[in-house]
C-alpha cells in the first residue's frame, strides 16, 4: 500500500503539473502574452507547483522536514542532476543574463535561506520577505523581457509558447477546467505523497528530512526534469537550461515563503539541514557562475562532473542513514581529494575566462 500511494502521489503530481501549465499556458497565450513571459514566469511557476503542494501541505500537518527537504532537495537535483542529465543529450548554451542576473539571484537567495535558516526556524514574516522578493523577481522579469532582443532566445520560446500555444476559438473556456483539474490532482497528489513518506520513515527507521531530499524531492521535480530534458533534446538550449534556474529561484522565493507563511509559528529547520544540506545547496549555486561563465556553454564534460556531485551526495545521505562504517572513509575522501579538486578546476576556468577576455 505504501508503495502504490508514493507511485500514485507521483502520477498525480505530474498530470496535476501538466493540466496546470497546459491550461494556465494557453490562458496567457490567448490574453496576448508574450512566449518569452509565458515561459518566465507561467511555466515556471507551473512547474513548481508540485513543490509548493508537497511543502505547505507537509508543514501544515507538521512533517517540516518533509517541506524543507523537498525544497532543498529539489534544487540540488535542478542543477546537479536535470541539468547534467540535459547536457549530456546537447550541450547547453547559456544566455547572458543567466549569468548576469538569475544566477545571481539565485546565489543571494540561497544565502538568504541559510540566513533565516540559522536559528532553526524560518517565521512567517521571513516568508513575507521571500514572496515579496519573489514578487519583485517577477515584475523585473516581466520588465526585462519586453526589452529582449535576442533573436535566438525569442525563436526558442516563441517555437515552445507562441502561436501554436494558443487555444482554438470557442476553446478558451475550457483551460480554466484544466487549471481546476490540475490544482485539484496536485492536492490529491501531494497528500498521497506525504503519507507514503512519512509512512517510508517509520517502516525503515529513514529520517524524513532523508525522504523529503531524495525521493520526495525527485517526484516534485519531474515536471522540471520533463521540460528541461526535451527543450535540450529539442535544441531550445534557454528554456533548458533557464527553466531550471528558474524554478529554484521559485522553489526559495515562493515555495519556501509561502510554506512559511502558512505554517502555524512557521518551519522549524532541521540541524543538519543547517549544517549541511542548505550549505550544499548553496554551494552547488555559487559553482554555477563559474560553470556557466566558462564559454557560456554546459558542456557534456561539465555534466558529467554535475552528475558526479549528484550521485556523491546521494551516496552520502544513504550511507549516513544506514549509519555504514565506510562513512567516515567516503566523507574523507570528498573533503580531502574531490572537494579541492573542484575547486582548483573552478579557478582554472575562471582564470581562463578572464585572460580570453582580456584578449
Amino acid at each position: 500500500m505504501i508503495a502504490l500511494k508514493l507511485i500514485a502521489g507521483f502520477v498525480l503530481l505530474v498530470l496535476g503539473a501538466e493540466s496546470l501549465v497546459r491550461g494556465a499556458s494557453k490562458i496567457a497565450a490567448a490574453v496576448g502574452i508574450s512566449p518569452l513571459i509565458i515561459g518566465l514566469t507561467v511555466v515556471s511557476f507551473g512547474t513548481s507547483a508540485p513543490e509548493l503542494a508537497v511543502s505547505v501541505g507537509s508543514a501544515l500537518r507538521g512533517n517540516a522536514d518533509i517541506a524543507i527537504g523537498n525544497v532543498v532537495g529539489s534544487n540540488i537535483l535542478n542543477i546537479l542532476f536535470i541539468l547534467g542529465l540535459s547536457s549530456l543529450f546537447l550541450p547547453l548554451v547559456v544566455h547572458q543574463q543567466l549569468v548576469r542576473l538569475d544566477v545571481p539571484i539565485m546565489i543571494g537567495a540561497s544565502l538568504l535561506t541559510l540566513l533565516f535558516a540559522w536559528d532553526g526556524r524560518i517565521y512567517w514574516w521571513e516568508g513575507v520577505i521571500l514572496v515579496a522578493m519573489g514578487i519583485g523577481y517577477i515584475v523585473f522579469l516581466i520588465r526585462l523581457s519586453r526589452k529582449e532582443k535576442n533573436k535566438g532566445v525569442l525563436e526558442d520560446y516563441e517555437a515552445e509558447y507562441g502561436e501554436e500555444n494558443k487555444p482554438k476559438k470557442g476553446k478558451v473556456w475550457v483551460q480554466p477546467l484544466f487549471v481546476l483539474a490540475g490544482l485539484g490532482l496536485l492536492l490529491l497528489g501531494s497528500s498521497f505523497l506525504v503519507d507514503a513518506a512519512v509512512n517510508i520513515a517509520q517502516s525503515y527507521g529513514v529520517s524524513e528530512l532523508i525522504i523529503g531530499l531524495t525521493i520526495i524531492a525527485i517526484g516534485t521535480s519531474l515536471p522540471e526534469a520533463a521540460t528541461s530534458i526535451i527543450a535540450s533534446i529539442k535544441k531550445e538550449e534557454d528554456i533548458a537550461v533557464g527553466n531550471a534556474v528558474g524554478s529554484n529561484i521559485f522553489n526559495l522565493l515562493f515555495i519556501l515563503g509561502i510554506t512559511a507563511m502558512v505554517a502555524p509559528g512557521g518551519v522549524p529547520v532541521n540541524h543538519t539541514a543547517i549544517q549541511f544540506d542548505i550549505p550544499f545547496m548553496t554551494a552547488v549555486a555559487v559553482a554555477c557562475l563559474p560553470f556557466f561563465l566558462h564559454g557560456y556553454r554546459l558542456d557534456r564534460w561539465k555534466g558529467f562532473v554535475f552528475l558526479f556531485y549528484y550521485l556523491a551526495y546521494t551516496g552520502f545521505l544513504i550511507l549516513k542513514s544506514t549509519k555504514n562504517g565506510s562513512l567516515e572513509i567516503y566523507t574523507d575522501a570528498m573533503l580531502w581529494f574531490v572537494v579541492p579538486l573542484t575547486l582548483l578546476t573552478l579557478v582554472g576556468m575562471m582564470v581562463q575566462e578572464m585572460r580570453k577576455r582580456r584578449q
